[in-house]
């Protein structure tokens, strides 16, 4: 592809040679001729002098490189869909393969894809142009929307409900059952009966081996445009709002709900039955243990604001050495005090 093609397909602005030929892409230090690279960062430009790649996308105001440009308000965005332009497809070819098991009471759209050892229950919807790879599970009356992709090993119980465009990595589990017990008299526990719904709207990815819990009523629901990684456990009842973020190894307890644009670093942890405000930010191994403000930044455990936070952990880094200068004003003052007594000083 020329460089001038791919400006018209990133909605670039050449400034340069149009008729070079790119056939990937790479980061700045690795790149090489007939690759594209990018700069988004400006503590990054200085890189720029010694990159080999034909071209590199930067901000319309960036200083300008040794090789051709193509200028973009948001060259990361630019660098990503040209990721998609050179990325090599892989795609199950449409039909169900002869060793998938679909019930005679499903419902497949056109041009679905059904790869072998794939079981798709009783009643079951799937949706156009969906790709279903090798030993994925829908169950009975499971409904998937148009242009999904559902990765091998996936498992969609009864009545879940999947949106268009969703993308589940491998061994997602969506509704599975909720963590729910009631303790008997005689200390020992009696399960409740998780029955109700799982819904995830449309364009969410979830990445692999994450599980979403059901209820045992209400509902446990993913609102559209958020992206979940990988090893994150949902809990029941859990409402996730529109275009939020979450990293590897989040928890999220049950009955909580998280509002639009929330933000979650890896492994932070969220009790249940609170409310996560709109925009808030939970960085990486946070506790997040009581509700969040809309728009709040927080850290640690218990999680507090990031910025007392940060303070605190450097007082954390010197308790030893002022655990010793307490102890030894302390002994100073037992001391003075002591000798005072001996003196007969009035106190």
């Amino acid at each position: 592809m020329t460089l001038s093609e791919l400006a018209d397909r990133l909605s670039c602005r050449l400034d340069g040679d149009g008729s070079l030929e790119i056939t990937g892409v790479a980061g700045i230090q690795d790149a090489g001729p007939g690759e594209l690279t990018f700069v988004a960062n400006p503590k990054y430009l200085s890189l720029l002098a010694g990159t080999r790649a034909s071209a590199v996308v930067l901000r319309e105001d960036a200083p300008a490189a040794p090789c051709a440009m193509l200028r973009t308000s948001d060259p990361y965005l630019a660098f990503a869909r040209a990721v998609g332009v050179f990325a090599p497809v892989s795609r199950q070819a449409p039909g169900v393969h002869p060793l998938a098991c679909v019930d005679a009471g499903a419902v497949l759209g056109p041009e679905v894809s059904i790869g072998p050892f794939a079981v798709v229950g009783a009643g079951a919807v799937v949706g156009a142009r969906t790709v279903v790879y090798p030993h994925v599970t829908i169950g009975p009356d499971a409904r998937l929307g148009d242009d999904c992709v559902i990765h091998a090993r996936v498992s969609i119980r009864e009545r879940v409900v999947v949106g268009h465009r969703v993308v589940l990595q491998d061994g997602v589990v969506l509704g599975g059952d909720g963590y729910g017990f009631v303790r008997r008299s005689d200390g020992t526990h009696e399960k409740i009966p998780q029955v109700a719904g799982v819904t995830i709207e449309d364009d969410v990815e979830i990445g692999a081996n994450t599980t979403v819990d059901r209820p045992a009523v209400g509902e446990t629901r993913i609102r559209a445009g958020a992206k979940i990684d990988n090893l994150v456990q949902i809990g029941h009842g859990v409402s996730v709002g529109r275009n939020v973020l979450m990293a590897a190894q989040v928890g999220i307890a049950g009955s909580t709900r998280i509002e639009d644009d929330v933000i979650f670093g890896g492994q932070v942890g969220v009790g249940g039955h609170l409310v996560i405000g709109r925009g808030s930010v939970a960085v990486g191994q946070a506790g997040v243990t009581n509700s969040l403000e809309p728009g709040q930044m927080v850290a640690g455990y218990p999680a507090i604001s990031s910025r007392e936070w940060r303070r605190s952990s450097a007082v954390f880094r010197r308790l030893p050495e002022l655990k010793k200068r307490i102890e030894a004003l302390e002994a100073e003052i037992a001391r003075l005090t002591a000798a005072a007594e001996k003196r007969g000083d009035p106190e």
